[in-house]
């Protein structure tokens, strides 16, 4: 080997120890930086017509289990969905109330009935005629409480779909430059390790709305799929289209044109059901608390509100009823509709014949809400017909419930025990969906960046580069002798 090979051997040594450790010590300065994956410096012999010529850096490789990423982004995308819909159940429940809070549903039914008692052993009290007028204004208030709950939640979901459709669409058309930038430095054979780490920063934002999985193509270039099939990127980015609604009122929804659905290149997808692309995510149980979840609770305390109406809307409770006349609740003033259950719940009142608020009279509890002229003082009757009415057992009308004859009582606490069932099984999947992730997660931070070992390693690149160094030193030795027999 001549003294040239000698000395350009080594300086490639020099060279590519020099790149190891400026790629080392970028690992150890983002050992925690989210995102980040530990590179390696690829190196191979350098060969000149036949003769080896050193060593050459072949280039800079990121060290990713691309199965291991996949699980994580579709864990991710779980716990998102998870969270949304345990934190509506949660808020659902809250907004009923458990049977020992004050304000609850239960509680002020409790109010209601022993209102009624009072009154029966007492119809000809003034304080306890206002206690059954307050009291069922209460329970009435209580529902209505409930259905505006329901509706801001449904309001807030379209307002974050909005939100994470903009999240996406923005997303998307940064990874589309991405793809050109990428395609460029590749073709010009330049480091892409960083654009790879934006790269997965990005499509990580984007697998905890939409699951998605990621397909490699030519000149590291991906396409980004959804699990459910639609197809988010690949060459060109995606746009996804959704209209916001800024008031949600309770017979509104997407199959009767209230409320806005999703599109992607103006193509209009389901939100829900297996034909959807997008469940599994944030986005999904978004519109799942929206249009299922939401519409769902709302039936529910609407069937309440429908049995608590018709419970005394019967002359058989109150013979002064003429027909069409409402009973002792009413649907916003009038007699309800069975056609018109959407909402009932929020539009609930009492009789204004019997509220002084309203400019009714309280007599009218004890002696009919269709009498004209004050009765008997201490006349019970009606009273004790309307407490019967309420405690008795009595078919369900609406089918918001499952079949059967109840008292009111019964069918609250079906609503309460209802609401607290579904909290607490969706509070064990997201626990489930958190401790999943979390498991993913430590697992491939284990596969990330050991700084113990970055620093052994950093050991040998130091020695590597000491010995190239002291060839150099030995070849100018050489040359300076060869000089001096020269002379």
């Amino acid at each position: 080997m001549s003294v040239t090979s000698a000395l350009a051997g080594a300086l490639s040594g020099l060279s590519a120890t020099s790149r190891q450790a400026e790629i080392l010590s970028s690992n150890v300065a983002n050992a925690t930086t989210p995102g980040y994956a530990r590179r390696q410096v690829s190196l191979g012999s350098a060969v000149l017509a036949g003769h080896g010529q050193g060593v050459q850096v072949l280039g800079v490789t990121r060290d990713v289990d691309k199965q291991l990423l996949g699980e994580r982004r579709l864990a991710q995308a779980s716990g998102g969905d998870r969270d949304a819909r345990a934190a509506f159940l949660a808020r659902m429940e809250q907004a009923l109330g458990t049977p020992d809070s004050a304000g609850s549903l239960a509680a002020r039914l409790a109010a209601f009935d022993q209102a009624l008692v009072e009154a029966a052993g007492r119809p000809d009290s003034q304080a306890r005629l206002t206690g059954i007028a307050t009291t069922a204004k209460s329970l009435a208030e209580g529902l209505a409480s409930a259905t505006r709950d329901i509706q801001s939640a449904r309001a807030t979901a379209d307002r974050q779909i909005g939100d994470q459709v903009g999240r996406l669409n923005s997303t998307l058309a940064q990874l589309q430059d991405l793809n050109v930038e990428l395609r460029s430095f590749t073709g010009a054979g330049r480091d892409i390790s960083a654009l790879l780490d934006q790269r997965q920063q990005l499509v990580d934002q984007i697998s905890s709305i939409i699951p998605v999985r990621e397909i490699s193509r030519d000149l590291n270039q991906i396409a980004l799929v959804t699990t459910g099939g639609a197809t988010l990127l690949d060459g060109s980015a995606a746009v996804i289209g959704f209209s916001p609604t800024h008031t949600i009122t309770p017979e509104m929804t997407q199959a009767s044109g209230g409320l806005s659905g999703l599109s992607i290149n103006g193509r209009p997808y389901d939100t829900a059901g297996s034909a959807s692309p997008i469940l599994g995510g944030s986005l999904g149980a978004l519109f799942a608390v929206r249009d299922d979840l939401a519409v769902s609770a709302q039936g529910k305390l609407d069937a309440v509100a429908r049995d608590l109406v018709e419970r005394f809307a019967s002359p058989a409770v109150d013979p002064t009823l003429a027909p069409g006349v409402p009973g002792l609740f009413t649907d916003a003033g009038a007699a309800f509709d069975p056609l018109d259950e959407a909402g009932l719940a929020g539009r609930l009142s009492l009789n204004a014949a019997a509220d002084p608020a309203q400019g009714g009279a309280l007599f009218r509890l004890r002696d009919g809400l269709g009498a004209v002229t004050e009765g008997p003082a201490g006349n019970g009757t009606l009273i004790t017909a309307l407490h019967t009415a309420l405690t008795g057992t009595r078919p369900l009308s609406s089918t918001g419930f499952a079949a059967g004859s109840r008292s009111f009582a019964a069918l609250t606490g079906d609503l309460m025990s209802d609401a607290s069932a579904l909290r607490l099984s969706a509070q064990s999947e997201q626990s489930f969906a958190a401790a999943k992730l979390t498991a993913l997660t430590d697992l491939e931070a284990q596969n990330g960046i050991d700084t113990d070992q970055e620093m052994q390693d950093l050991l040998v690149i130091e020695k590597n580069y000491a010995a190239n160094a002291k060839v150099i030193q030995a070849v100018a030795d050489m040359i300076d002798t060869l000089i001096r027999l020269d002379g």
